[in-house]
């Protein structure tokens, strides 16, 4: 996102974009992009005056999400947008909807001990579908919002892996799953025949009066 941003801004623009962890972002940081790093939940903005401010799966995981928005908004100009996309896996649940054999049912456990780990960790599972209300109940104009829900896809496929053996660990701790049931999970996913699907993603936006 920072890249296409960074594309989108010409030669005269700038994009600031900010991080608790900002390590990840070293590939990118070079003009017209600045690096920051800033905790959009407990700090003031990182500047005034943006035509654009975005977070993508951000605000469901900052315990003081009023703020991190009022924040945002902050630092936008008169007729900026501000443009949140966050998850909501309370709307679906369930890695593979259609749960036809032991491999999604298998699937879906997991799925549901990833949620309770989150939950415990503070994220709102159903923030996505409010964001619409919030934005307007902030003083926004002209909000609007859409969804994206995958069925099927190799990004899909590739997610999956990629969010179980990192938190694989921590499933164990947990008691939530063992070793065996983590890697025949991650077989089953890696041999292209599951259905799987993410969360619903929520983007909503709209215009600082």
């Amino acid at each position: 996102m920072v890249s296409w941003l960074a594309r989108k801004v010409g030669p005269d623009g700038t994009v600031v974009a900010t991080d608790i962890d900002t390590s990840r972002l070293a590939p990118v940081d070079h003009p017209p992009v600045r690096i920051r790093t800033h905790d959009v939940g407990a700090e003031e903005p990182p500047g005034e005056g943006f035509d654009l401010v975005h977070a993508r799966l951000v605000l469901v995981h900052v315990p003081d999400r009023e703020r991190a928005l009022t924040s945002m908004i902050k630092a936008l100009k008169p007729g900026g947008r501000l443009l949140i996309e966050d998850a909501d896996p309370a709307l679906q649940s369930l890695t593979c909807p259609d749960e036809y054999g032991p491999e999604q049912r298998l699937a879906n456990r997991l799925r549901q001990g990833f949620r309770s780990l989150l939950a415990e960790h503070g994220a709102d599972l159903s923030y996505g579908r409010r964001l619409p209300r919030l934005l307007r109940e902030a003083g926004l104009h002209e909000v609007e919002a859409d969804g994206f829900f995958p069925m099927t896809s190799p990004a899909c496929t590739a997610l999956e892996a990629a969010t179980v053996r990192q938190i694989r660990g921590r499933l164990l701790d947990a008691g939530l799953a063992t070793d065996e049931e983590i890697d025949q999970h991650l077989a089953n996913v890696e041999s292209g025949d599951m259905d799987l699907t993410t969360a619903p993603m929520i983007s909503a936006w709209g215009r600082k009066a």
